[in-house]
């Protein structure tokens, strides 16, 4: 799962909103360090960054 991108949180499959409260939370299980990175908006480097492609499912189909 662990793959080296630079990307924004924005575009990772990973960054889902959370309805019971109200915002976008990561579903990674972050550790200390990692979530301190994170709430800093350091992300340019995340290890766990996938790109959210919704098509990808579909092109497999074919």
């Amino acid at each position: 799962m662990a793959k080296m991108t630079e990307g924004s949180c924005e575009y990772c499959s990973n960054y889902r909103y959370d309805e019971e409260c109200e915002y976008y939370v990561c579903d990674v299980n972050l550790d200390e360090d990692e979530m301190a990175r994170f709430l800093r908006g350091n992300t340019r480097s995340c290890p766990y960054f996938r790109l959210e492609d919704e098509y990808r499912v579909v092109r497999r189909q074919m």
